[in-house]
């Protein structure tokens, strides 16, 4: 008995685990992802070609999601990885905020970071993948939803605002916590000849180091593609005031299906272009140091000489003209002495780190992620940022998982800065958004007790 009930057992599981079986064949079928497509229906997903098999070398594909009228996109990454790069460069994700790639870009990414969710200010968006010859890895898989703009009885968020001033604010403010799933746009616009700053009152959000989950972001420009992102936030630290470059500005706040806060109440006006009523512009969101540190910051110091830094090229590209390098000799056979009347002078900073902190368009902590030569001996410089604290009229681009500058230097060796070292670097900056060093500008190697006293200095009058 006790062998035939064993057996009769091992049949019914049997049949049990067939009929699993099959159902599970019949119901489920792995999705095939190709290069690009027109994506049109309530959600789904859109992944880089042949995942999760490595992506092809040297492809651009492109995909246009289009949801149902009166939604907008929301865009959620579930596995991300690209060949990495600090400035993105070889191979990238793009996301526009339509089907175009004149209108605003939502970010470019690449690495292995997985990046926050995206949302569009309409029922179309656009993502455009882009590989070089070398280095592929397993790509991307996101999940795309229609979604209807929060509204409910009593209020709404998001819309198009063209008065000289407002607020913005998350949804319930201030009776309760923002809903979950939640996505709002405001696009800001006022006179031309005018900019826009933001001021937070109240500002409570779910934290985490890249702000993936709640967040509000803003981004300068319109419609067309000159809306670089200049500050993503969360969290519950107020942010310094936001400042845009001209005189749109769009606002996007984002709450994912979990975690929720009090939210924020900000403020905007607009003010005159140049006008110095905004002292402190906007901060990029990036992982803060905690500030409760009881370490002493060390003293500052001096930079020291960095090893010679060979001008970088592109990968599959020839020699540059800045790799080439001509000497015309003078009648006697001598060399030439090309002399820069810029770095004549000793490298020393000019004043101290208040004074130049408040002379100085902006103030940023930074890792160099490049060095290389520019025209008439400038030095060109990429920097990963740590935080900005002062940023003017500097453009900051996000970059992958990191935000980005560019500086200048008009003298290559003062100051000094070397690949790979992280540095408080304060300046001025041009009319393209760079960030311009003078020789006596000040630059400091930088040491995380270091935030606390930049943050200091900031919370005092100049």
């Amino acid at each position: 008995m006790m062998h035939s009930g064993y057996i009769w057992g091992l049949l019914l599981f049997l049949s049990l685990t067939s009929g699993w079986v099959k159902a599970q064949q019949s119901n489920y079928t792995r999705p095939v992802f190709h290069c690009g497509g027109d994506l049109v229906t309530d959600s789904g997903f859109v992944g880089s070609e042949g995942f999760p098999s490595v992506y092809k070398p040297n492809s651009k594909c492109t995909w246009r999601i289009t949801v149902p009228e009166g939604n907008v996109v929301t865009l959620s990454f579930r596995i991300f990885d690209l060949e990495a790069d600090s400035q993105c460069r070889y191979d990238y994700l793009d996301v526009y905020n339509g089907h175009s790639n004149l209108v605003q870009k939502l970010g470019r990414f690449c690495g292995t970071f997985r990046p926050g969710a995206l949302i569009s200010t309409t029922n179309t968006m656009m993502l455009e993948m882009a590989t070089d010859g070398e280095t592929q890895s397993r790509g991307f898989v996101a999940y795309f939803s229609g979604t209807k703009p929060y509204v409910n009885d009593e209020q709404s968020c998001g819309g198009k605002m063209t008065k000289s001033q407002g607020e913005i604010k998350t949804p319930n403010w201030p009776e309760k916590k923002y809903p979950p799933g939640t996505s709002c746009s405001w696009l800001i616009t006022v006179e031309p000849d005018m900019v826009i700053q933001v001021n937070f009152d109240k500002f409570v959000l779910e934290a985490d180091s890249y702000c993936r989950f709640d967040y509000v972001a803003f981004f300068n420009g319109g419609e067309k593609d000159d809306s670089r992102l200049i500050g993503r936030y969360c969290g519950d630290q107020l942010p310094l005031p936001v400042l845009s470059s001209g005189n749109v500005l769009l606002v996007q706040f984002v709450s994912d299906l979990s975690v929720t806060s009090d939210g924020f109440l900000a403020r905007y006006t607009s003010i005159p272009r140049g006008s110095q009523s905004a002292t402190h512009p906007g901060v990029p969101a990036q992982p803060l140091i905690p500030t409760t540190t009881k370490i002493q910051p060390p003293p500052l110091k001096p930079t020291e000489r960095p090893r010679p830094v060979k001008p970088t090229r592109s990968r599959g590209q020839g020699t540059t003209s800045q790799d080439r390098r001509v000497t015309v000799p003078r009648p006697n056979g001598k060399r030439p002495v090309a002399q820069n009347p810029l770095c004549a002078k000793a490298c020393k900073r000019d004043g101290t780190i208040k004074t130049s902190f408040c002379s100085s368009e902006f103030v940023i902590t930074g890792k160099v992620s490049s060095l290389s030569a520019g025209p008439r001996g400038t030095l060109l410089i990429n920097i990963s940022l740590i935080k900005a604290y002062k940023a003017g009229r500097l453009t900051i681009t996000q970059v992958g998982e990191t935000m980005a500058v560019k500086l200048v230097s008009q003298c290559k060796k003062c100051p000094l800065l070397r690949r790979g070292g992280s540095f408080i670097i304060m300046g001025q900056v041009d009319e393209e958004g760079r960030g311009t060093l003078q020789p006596g500008a000040f630059t400091a190697p930088y040491k995380a007790p270091h935030h606390k006293l930049l943050m200091n200095i900031n919370n005092l009058p100049c």
